[in-house]
């Protein structure tokens, strides 16, 4: 048995024999890693039993854990379900992660409303809409709307329609919207065409060529000629956008083939989308965490959250390898296919095995792409380092460095951000804003001597913490940085001098002053100003975090801003006061989220029942109309 603290021992003898998952904690009360089990005190009690078969992975895990806390639930599925649930909202660090894992793009038909309109979106709803993807960016999202819109060419503009309309816009005339406004469409045929464009994207393209095909005959057979060119144009494009697809299978069935590659800590998951025999798309994905792991366990994290958050699950999925838990996934991909039959098949030779191949590959080439990116950027960051270490004459590399900027709209809500870039690399959990207190109107200077005043106590604080109770402070202050660059050249620069003189760190920070127009560099007490090469990576790296900085504050700024106006419509409601409101911005982070949030979301928000939830959903939805 590996030696526990008294939390842990008293834990494992504790433990229920019943399904459930467990929340494996460090000593900052952080989860760090997030499991389920069909018997707990078993699962979790495997942990802590000679390490001699324990992954490094999981001896580095069991090192960390200060104590362990679980959920008792009903069956294994409800495990499996609550399981993917937590490592989605806690994130923890020792358990697979997609890269940038974060809220994929959609593609979103609102089929609710008179004339569906396209947009793209980051959450689906159950609004009445359909929705397709997830996809890997919004660059390919447009890239296939640009070339459906060909085919079907919807209304994109926010008139109101009523076919009534005297002219119609720009994209009428060279064929990319239908004109719905001025009536040279029917409501009726408008609907039709975007049911057709969901087929299309759905894979069915033979189907809605022949259907356009039928239209343009019956167009032409009562001489409306101008509907059948259209009609004509519109079939030229959907077989343009069908070329690019490709024949794979001649089973008439949709299939989602999915293939991994590994290296070290990283895999890359290949995806084919076949629909009716046909590859109309791929997209690749990166997971992390992956080392020691079994390609198994691999494909099983990814399944779980990609199918989690995708519009459909398809009728039969293509493996290159057997899944551990097949039985309890097949059961929750039924159950999201709404009790439609799933085959998860690992397909041993013919048609289906080369689609498999197939997608190995191209999982192989595009990590190994991925890590030839990943090995240019590293040593480019490395470049720009050393190219500022020997332009501003600095013992040694900036291994952290920070910048700041002030944003405000006439002196109104003024904020100051706080960038970091470690190794050359942006440190977004290191980010901070700084809401302006001590300034009234707009002066820059005295704003920008409030916000390193208070970062630099901040750093002071933490060391006091640390000293007197060995406790952890914010990381993001509890270092102080080897590069201050200063926005503003001389006068900022200035400023941040007498700041650091002021704490008697000017021999531990040094500091850097950026005048824009030549891009210019300007040392404490020199006259002289340094100017890097125009193509070097040092100018790339300075500024680039400039850019950041300035980026971060405005976006602040406006948060600050829009969060004054939020005060007074959310207030405009009675049972919402300053507490509430600060809740459901927290829960939700703008109006739009709340506008946007079903009654059963609200009422998840401290404080909110289901009459002040309709209250809410009445008052925002009257306040868009």
């Amino acid at each position: 048995m590996i030696e526990v603290n008294d939390s842990i021992r008293n834990t494992l003898a504790t433990l229920p024999q019943k399904p459930g998952c467990y929340l494996m904690k460090d000593a900052d009360d952080k989860i760090i890693y997030v499991g389920k089990a069909i018997n707990l005190r078993n699962r979790v009690k495997s942990y802590f039993v000679n390490d001699a078969g324990h992954t490094e992975k999981t001896r580095q895990l069991v090192k960390h854990i200060d104590h362990i806390e679980w959920v008792v639930v009903e069956s294994e599925l409800e495990a499996f379900i609550l399981e993917m649930n937590l490592i989605k909202r806690y994130k923890p660090h020792y358990n697979i992660q997609l890269k940038d894992d974060k809220r994929y793009p959609y593609i979103k038909i609102s089929y609710q409303d008179p004339y569906p309109k396209v947009t793209v979106t980051r959450r689906m709803t159950h609004d009445g809409s359909r929705y397709f993807g997830p996809y890997t960016s919004v660059w390919a999202v447009r890239q296939t709307l640009d070339m459906l819109r060909k085919v079907f060419p919807y209304y994109t503009c926010d008139r109101e329609l009523t076919g009534n309309d005297q002219r119609a816009c720009l994209y009428y005339d060279i064929k990319l919207c239908s004109g719905p406004c001025i009536g040279a469409i029917t409501q009726e045929e408008y609907h039709r065409m975007m049911e057709s464009l969901g087929d299309f994207l759905d894979g069915k393209s033979d189907e809605i060529i022949k259907k356009l095909q039928q239209e343009m005959k019956e167009a032409s057979d009562k001489m409306l000629f101008e509907r059948a060119a259209m009609l004509r144009d519109q079939i030229q494009a959907a077989a343009r956008v069908v070329e690019k697809q490709k024949i794979v299978s001649s089973e008439d069935i949709d299939s989602d083939v999915i293939a991994i590659a590994r290296a070290e800590d990283q895999s890359c998951v290949q995806m084919f989308f076949v629909r009716s025999g046909k590859l109309i798309g791929q997209e690749y994905f990166v997971l992390e965490g992956t080392a020691d792991e079994k390609d198994s366990e691999v494909l099983e994290a990814f399944i779980r959250q990609y199918y989690d958050q995708a519009a459909t699950v398809p009728p039969q999925m293509l493996l290159p390898t057997d899944l551990e838990e097949t039985k309890i996934i097949h059961q929750w991909l039924r159950q999201k296919r709404g009790g439609k039959k799933i085959e998860i098949k690992v397909p041993r030779m013919g048609a289906s095995k080369d689609l498999v191949n197939m997608a190995t590959e191209n999982a192989i080439e595009t990590l190994k792409a991925l890590k030839t990116q990943w090995t240019n950027d590293t040593n480019k960051q490395n470049e720009a380092l050393a190219e500022l270490q020997n332009a501003l004459g600095l013992p040694q590399a900036p291994n952290r460095m920070e910048c700041y900027d002030i944003s405000n709209t006439q002196g109104t809500n003024s904020v100051g951000s706080m960038v970091v870039f470690l190794q050359g690399v942006p440190a977004k959990s290191h980010y901070r804003r700084f809401n302006i207190k001590t300034v009234e109107g707009p002066n820059d200077f005295e704003s920008m001597t409030e916000v390193l005043t208070r970062r630099i106590k901040r750093w002071e604080s933490s060391k006091e913490k640390n000293a007197e109770t060995g406790g952890k402070a914010d990381e993001s202050f509890a270092m102080l940085p080897d590069l201050i660059i200063m926005d503003g050249g001389k006068g900022q620069l200035g400023r941040a001098v007498e700041v650091l003189e002021e704490h008697g760190l000017t021999e531990k920070v040094h500091v850097v002053g950026l005048a824009k127009r030549e891009e210019e560099l300007f040392l404490p007490h020199q006259s002289e100003s340094i100017l890097l090469p125009r193509h070097s990576q040092g100018l790339y790296m300075v500024q680039r975090i400039r850019d950041e900085a300035h980026r971060f504050a405005i976006t602040a700024h406006r948060n600050r801003r829009t969060k004054a106006g939020l005060a007074s419509t959310l207030e405009k409601i009675p049972g919402i006061g300053p507490v509430k409101r600060k809740a459901l911005l927290k829960k939700f982070g703008d109006l739009d989220g709340i506008a946007n949030a079903s009654i059963e979301e609200l009422c998840l928000v401290k404080g909110i029942d289901p009459d002040l939830a309709q209250a809410v959903h009445d008052h925002l939805e009257a306040g868009n109309s």
